[in-house]
């Protein structure tokens, strides 16, 4: 399995960044009903096998890979980061629950002063 070289260049005022790496034989369709799920109440944009939101300052992005699909959440303080995984992971954790999806995050940044 491989997972996409994709930037994690946080946006000018995030200072914190957390990346799920989460295995599965279909990224592209889960990636496809999360955006399509998500996208209800924000909009994404897709470049080349890639998704980004802007929601409020903070950043969601979704990535197929080969074999895993990628969930980057980036925002300026720990709370709205955690409301970032929340939405991404929770969802994703759902909509795979008969094949067992767990998103496990990996946090990296500092906190603001």
């Amino acid at each position: 399995m491989t997972t996409p070289d994709t930037p994690s260049t946080p946006s000018s005022t995030a200072a914190l960044a957390s990346r799920a790496d989460v295995p599965t034989d279909v990224p592209g369709r889960y990636a496809k009903q999360l955006v399509s799920h998500l996208g209800r109440k924000v909009e994404f944009v897709e470049d080349r096998g890639s998704w980004t939101a802007d929601v409020n300052g903070s950043v969601a992005r979704i990535t197929v890979g080969d074999g895993v699909l990628v969930l980057e959440a980036e925002a300026s303080d720990t709370e709205s980061l955690a409301r970032m995984e929340h939405a991404l992971g929770s969802h994703l954790e759902r909509f795979g629950q008969r094949n067992e999806l767990r998103v496990a995050w990996q946090r990296s940044g500092t906190a603001p002063a």
